[in-house]
């Protein structure tokens, strides 16, 4: 008997259907041979800091003196419930799962988790926990979730031992996100007296979408002035916008320059035409799929990976967690199969071998999303599904179509004497092609019917312009930065695509497979959707914005002196790539993240008393009812306000300046504290220097010296 352990009951049942018929029994399916048997998804987790650090007074209550927590050796424990205690369900699964293990007719076992890092570290662990004996592990690898691939992975299966690489990059990501999380959340909750989820990844995706809202708040649009015409010549109106700028008060200059241009006249001096061939789009990764579904049909990330992943388990898609828009060199004679069941559909298409297509230097675990051999019936889905296989359908399409787009491009450059040259594109399409099936947004641009020594009329004049904000992030351009967060954006990039033209990625593969990027194709999704949850920020149909939770978040973490950066991240994800290419071990990469937490731990403890303090601190007697005065969540507060009312309070800032606690004590003492510098006017915008003052009935004032 082969026992294969699935990491779903969904993935279970598809592997038993495509072995043969199958007898259902009690949490696992017999026959042919085999034993099919699953998780459900994560059956472990790991042991909580109590386990490794038990607090000095013996409870579980968080508290700084265990902090940070290094495990020596990290503990995993059956999952438990919201309650806290042991699930079960998750209990009795994994008990059958041990002794159909450990039965005496059980000769190997099948690790069948999903094709990733996760998928492969969660049932090894079912292994390692439950076999009491030795014998031999074999791994299940599945591109897809279709009958062909079932039985033909289930013939050509490895040793497990050779995903260790893989194995340990999942642990060492699953120990990092532990030191992490764990460590700064109960370090930034107990100093903030509220709940902070902090993470390696959730805080630097904030972080984003906090510093583009915040240079939006603040930008203030400039006038500025260009010089344009827009007279006709021979019918039709050509427009010219000189690339120089004037600022608001400069406007005379714009002039000068709008005279000298009408008076030097404008000529046509280059018309160059050429009939090309466009690109289609290349095959989708998950974040570009996703980013394509946010933008057309307002689907959030989890909307879109929920039916993207339900039409994988259907068998309709490939592996939908990748990160590559690439096909491996040995799939051409599998898409020459699915071209064929495509063609059948009556779509023009046929195999072709290029580089643009297939390449495996650009591909780390899994290959582009394509269709599969299974293609649905017209009613197999529903609105929302048919949109998503859709659009992998289409791409597809595209990428193999037969019949080429063809344009003719018009480049035509106009001078003004030497002083200034305006090239003016335009594009005709000739032939469809690819685009009836997937639109490139390429759309006709035509010029003014001018020829190469034309004279062109000219009336330039001062126009007033204004400089814009930046825009909210969207799912396509949050996906984009965390694929590459030191990717600057590329205009000449977005007019390839525009174009139809051919981008070389070569250095964007490069970045991405060395683990520069911020979270992975497998993980983004669900912490956006933490972070949404943790009401950081929101989703309204494609924008996302920060909320006051975000804003509270990422401002208590820098008054904490808690820098969780893209830099940082990136590092880590680096090093994870390390451990799969096996530059680097499990415990090297996990010793990398022990060091920096514990340096960010000196950075914050080194404020000392010179910092905000944790929360329910003393610092002094309340000037009105004479209570305690206490540190809270946004400041220093009267423990006086339930018994007796008091509503006595120190802002944690006063105008941009945070207040240190032994700052506010020297206040409650003194009545007043020394020297304050950089405290910035709202009305103005200016920053300046003043004393704080303490009334008798509890105002706070300023005092300049």
């Amino acid at each position: 008997m082969v026992l294969i352990i699935a990491e779903k009951p969904s993935l279970g049942r598809n592997i038993a259907a495509a072995i043969g018929k199958l007898q259902a029994k009690n949490g696992y399916m017999e026959g042919e041979g085999y034993l099919v048997t699953w998780a459900f998804g994560h059956l472990f987790s790991l042991a909580d800091v109590d386990k490794y650090s038990p607090n000095p007074d013996g409870s579980t209550r968080w508290c700084r003196e265990v902090l940070p927590c290094f495990p020596k050796k990290f503990l995993f424990e059956l999952r438990r419930g919201d309650n806290g205690k042991p699930d079960s369900g998750i209990e009795k699964q994994f008990r059958l799962i041990e002794t159909l293990a450990n039965r005496p007719d059980v000769e190997a076992i099948v690790n069948a988790g999903d094709a990733d890092r996760e998928g492969e570290i969660i049932v090894r662990l079912c292994i390692g926990k439950a076999l009491k004996t030795k014998k031999p592990v074999l791994r299940l690898w599945l591109p897809d979730q279709t009958h062909e691939t079932v039985r033909a992975a289930l013939a050509d299966m490895k040793p497990d031992s050779e995903y260790d690489n893989l194995a340990g990059e999942g642990f060492a990501r699953t120990y990092i996100d532990w030191l992490y999380g764990v460590n700064f959340t109960r370090y930034a909750t107990l100093r903030n007296g509220a709940l902070l989820r902090v993470g390696r990844v959730i805080v630097p995706i904030v972080r984003a979408i906090y510093d583009r809202d915040m240079a939006i708040l603040k930008f203030k649009p400039e006038k500025y002035f260009v010089a344009q015409s827009r007279a006709e010549t021979k019918g039709e109106a050509v427009e010219l916008t000189s690339k120089k700028k004037f600022s608001a008060n400069e406007r005379a200059k714009a002039e000068e320059l709008s005279a000298l241009y009408n008076q030097t006249g404008a000529t046509v001096t280059s018309v160059k035409k050429k009939k090309t061939t466009l690109a289609p789009g290349k095959l989708y990764s998950l974040s570009k799929l996703q980013s394509v579904l946010g933008k057309k049909y307002k689907m959030s990330m989890t909307a879109s990976l929920e039916i993207i992943q339900k039409l994988y388990e259907a068998g309709y898609l490939t592996y939908p967690r990748t990160n590559s828009e690439y096909l491996a060199t040995a799939e051409k004679d599998k898409m020459k199969q699915i071209l064929k069941g495509v063609a059948a559909l009556g779509y023009p298409v046929r195999f072709k071998d290029s580089k643009y297509i297939f390449d495996d230097s650009k591909i780390e675990s899994h290959s582009a999303l394509t269709p599969t051999y299974k293609i649905p019936s017209p009613n197999a889905l529903s609105e929302d599904e048919k949109k998503v296989y859709s659009t992998v359908l289409r791409r597809f399409v595209a990428v193999f179509c037969a019949e080429d787009c063809t344009a003719a491009k018009t480049e035509m450059t106009i001078s003004v004497g030497s002083l200034e040259d305006f090239v003016l594109k335009g594009t005709t399409i000739l032939t469809q092609g690819w685009m009836k099936y997937d639109d490139g947004g390429q759309k006709d641009k035509m010029l003014p019917n001018l020829a190469e020594g034309d004279v062109v009329n000219v009336a330039f004049a001062p126009v007033e312009k204004e400089t814009t904000p930046p825009k909210h992030y969207t799912i396509e351009t949050l996906n984009q930065y965390l694929k590459n967060p030191f990717r600057e954006e590329k205009a000449e990039l977005k007019e390839k695509e525009e174009n139809g033209e051919m981008d070389d990625d070569t250095e964007e593969y490069r970045a991405m497979l060395e683990g520069v990027e911020l979270g992975t194709e497998a993980t983004r999704t669900s912490i956006i959707d933490n972070a949404r949850k943790s009401k950081y920020i929101d989703l309204k149909k494609d924008v996302y914005t920060i909320l006051p939770g975000g804003i509270h978040l990422i401002e208590s973490l820098e008054d904490m002196h808690i820098s969780m950066d893209k830099y940082k991240t990136c590092e880590m994800g680096k090093s994870l790539k390390k451990v799969f290419h096996g530059a680097l071990s499990v415990d090297e990469s996990v010793a990398l993240a022990c060091k920096e937490i514990a340096d960010t731990f000196r950075t914050a403890d080194a404020e000392g008393d010179g910092g905000t303090g944790f929360f329910g601190d003393e610092i002094g007697e309340c000037p009105l009812c004479h209570s305690r005065v206490r540190r809270t969540s946004f400041g220093y507060g009267c423990a006086g306000y339930k018994e007796k009312g008091c509503r006595f309070s120190i802002r944690m800032k006063i105008l941009g300046k945070l207040i240190p606690k032994t700052v506010a004590a020297t206040l409650l003492s003194e009545k007043k504290t020394s020297l304050i510098t950089g405290f910035v006017s709202q009305r103005t915008g200016k920053s300046f220097d003043a004393m704080l003052t303490l009334s008798e009935d509890g105002k706070i004032g300023f005092l300049f010296p």
